[in-house]
């Protein structure tokens, strides 16, 4: 071990060394090549008056050389600042000659040491060149030797020929371990098309077809475009999902480490950069103040969207945080993510919302101000055949929280909904949209502002179909789809919990808000692009298989019901749905008794759900058979209005 460790130690400090003794041979040479050179390429001067210079313009040059450290650069990793160096050396070099040239004309040391100002300059000129153009030589003689004959050459086009493409260029030619092989730019500037840089060709978007790809064997495009929105990439990817290659992209500067770009984050292109969605942007927030001095509770806080909700109330000036979920293993995640992030102004408690006896506790001894519900059950096949707990959990949990919060004199409660709730087919749609008629309800009693917030599928949650699809592929396919034409609505966890922190604050009680969800994405084109994403072909490396419509699912979503109509807000992304009003009273007695039978594990549960929204239709589910029952005796209305199904 310790034979090793001065073995390394010996080379690491020799390497040094040997370049500053190369350094000194080349600049011996230029000094001597710049006497010939001022002479006329002729021996017409005094060679016993240059072998006595020489010694002196070493020594300038060894202490340049040493102030700079010019001869510690890795050869193999030169760039510009290692040239910036050789320059910073040679100049003071250079100075140091010229001062000791003009102090021995003064007071006359040495007879002989009389060094033509000219010839140092011509020196100082040939150095410089010859130290830079040495170090490129062994940089390039190391890649071709010791690099591209040991490892199998991965060609790579870069789209963009900016700044950002040349330092993505340097990052991957600069790599020891990389095998990767520039062999062009895309661009679309006409003033670079034709051009080189860095003897890399520049070619225009219209050569970016199929047969360029094969004829150049390029086997990676990576996207080097700063501020790119995510319309523009996706029509660019768009147009290489159908080519043999692997679409990668480099992350924005900002997340560079230490300011440098490194080859490990130049990352494979996923599917959720290129959904239709415009970044948002919420000018003039009303969070920071709403969240000012408040104590808040987040319940499901280890969830997708309670996670994220918490993470982002972090950021904010609040007086205290209660983050409260029941599964204990995610719940510590978050405890130790955020104390590691030196957030230490909250409590992570386990605890069910389902206790209420428990909850109250909390209440009692916290007193939030602002309640964010995000606990709730949400797998559609799952609850479908378990109703008891979408029940207990969605309903009866959503229940204790918002009557607690009531009793509490919490300001506001918001409640995380779902579009399964609009029109809802299964139990968990349906479990959410009596909540949702709860929370409605509630609004009628206090002051506590009771809001409830509405959106689609969030990308990366847990049971999300994207990591799905991700692991099928790992595992070789297929990869499994409900239906050819099942649709769905997108949006990111953290967008979706920012706008429901938004919603939270520009709420003044009994609104629902929509989030806009942008366009629908049809789950088979997502399925097939995620395939070419990850440089495989359909239906050759990886099949779709078709497994029909899960119980209670869907082709479609909506975010709004029959007799719901949209008002606009201040902000573009969030509007709120003017619902059709209810019998408050006739919706509470009846939510009440939906708890109380859940309870006693009545049967007919599910029954009194259809009673309590007459449009949820059980689909595709052995439910269906309670719709047929009930199709033939008279439906009770607790909504003022006729309702409609779709």
């Amino acid at each position: 071990m310790i034979r090793n460790y001065l073995k390394e130690k010996l080379f690491k400090y020799s390497s040094k060394w040997l370049v500053l003794v190369i350094d000194l041979i080349i600049v011996s040479v230029a000094f001597v090549l710049a006497y010939f050179i001022r002479f006329n390429l002729t021996l017409n001067f005094d060679v016993n008056k240059l072998l006595i210079q020489l010694p002196f313009v070493l020594v300038t040059a060894l202490v340049s050389f040493l102030f700079t450290g010019s001869y510690r650069g890795v050869i193999r990793h030169t760039g510009v600042k290692d040239v910036y160096n050789l320059f910073n050396a040679i100049c003071l070099s250079s100075i140091l000659c010229i001062f000791l040239v003009i102090v021995n004309r003064q007071f006359v040391f040495v007879d002989d040491f009389t060094i033509p100002l000219s010839i140092i300059i011509i020196y100082s000129l040939i150095s410089f060149v010859s130290l830079t153009a040495s170090r490129y030589v062994f940089k390039g003689i190391y890649h071709n030797l010791m690099i591209n004959r040991l490892k199998a050459t991965k060609n790579v086009l870069i789209y963009g020929a900016g700044e950002l493409g040349i330092l993505t260029h340097n990052a991957i030619t600069n790599h020891t371990n990389s095998n990767a092989k520039v062999v062009g730019y895309i661009d679309s500037d006409k003033k670079k098309i034709g051009k080189s840089i860095n003897g890399v060709k520049v070619f225009g978007n219209e050569l970016l077809t199929e047969e360029f790809i094969v004829s150049k064997g390029i086997q990676e495009v990576i996207f080097s475009i700063q501020n790119i929105d995510n319309k523009k990439l996706r029509e660019l990817v768009e147009g290489l999902v159908d080519f043999p290659v692997l679409v990668k992209t480099v992350p924005p500067v900002e997340d560079w480490i230490n300011g440098e770009l490194k080859v490990s984050q130049i990352k494979q292109i996923q599917i959720e950069d290129l959904l239709d969605r415009a970044p948002i942007n919420i000018q003039n927030s009303k969070i920071p103040m709403e969240l000012d001095d408040k104590v808040v509770m987040v319940t499901g806080g280890a969830g997708s969207i309670g996670s994220e909700l918490v993470r982002q109330i972090c950021k904010y000036t609040y007086k205290f945080l209660i983050i409260v979920d029941q599964a204990e293993s995610a719940l510590y995640d978050l405890q130790q993510e955020l104390r590691q992030n030196n957030f230490h102004n909250f409590i992570a408690i386990v605890g069910d919302i389902r206790d209420k006896n428990r909850m109250n506790y909390l209440f009692q001894e916290h007193r939030p101000n602002i309640v964010f519900h995000a606990a709730a059950y949400k797998h559609v096949p799952l609850m479908e055949y378990n109703s008891y707990e979408a029940i207990k959990i969605n309903i009866a949990g959503t229940k204790a929280i918002a009557d607690l919060s009531n009793a509490h004199g919490v300001d506001k409660f918001v409640f995380v909904s779902t579009d399964k709730a609009v029109n809802p087919t299964n139990v968990m749609g349906a479990s959410k949209r009596i909540a949702e008629m709860y929370i409605s309800c509630m609004q009628q009693e206090g002051k506590t502002k009771f809001i409830t917030t509405r959106f689609g599928n969030v990308l990366g949650s847990n049971g999300s179909v994207i990591p799905l699809f991700k692991k099928q592929i790992e595992k070789g396919g297929p990869i499994t789809v409900t239906d050819k034409n099942v649709t769905r609505f997108f949006m990111t966890i953290p967008e979706a919990s920012q706008l429901v922190l938004e919603a939270g604050a520009m709420g003044e009680g009994g609104e629902i808000f929509i989030f806009d969800m942008g366009e629908s994405v049809k789950i088979f084109d997502l399925a097939k692009n995620m395939i070419k994403l990850s440089g495989l072909s359909y239906p050759e490396d990886i099949d779709i298989k078709i497994t029909g419509l899960r119980p209670g699912e869907k082709l479609y979503e909506e975010l709004l019901a029959n007799g719901e109509n949209l008002l606009p807000t201040y902000h573009k992304k969030i509007m709120i749905s003017k619902v059709r009003e209810l019998e408050y009273a006739k919706v509470r007695s009846y939510i009440d008794e939906l708890c109380i039978s859940n309870m006693f594990f009545r049967e007919d549960t599910v029954n009194l759900m259809k009673k309590i929204v007459p449009e949820f239709i059980s689909n595709n589910s052995e439910l269906c058979k309670l719709d047929q029952k009930t199709n033939t005796e008279p439906q009770s209305k607790i909504g003022k209005g006729e309702v409609q199904h779709s």
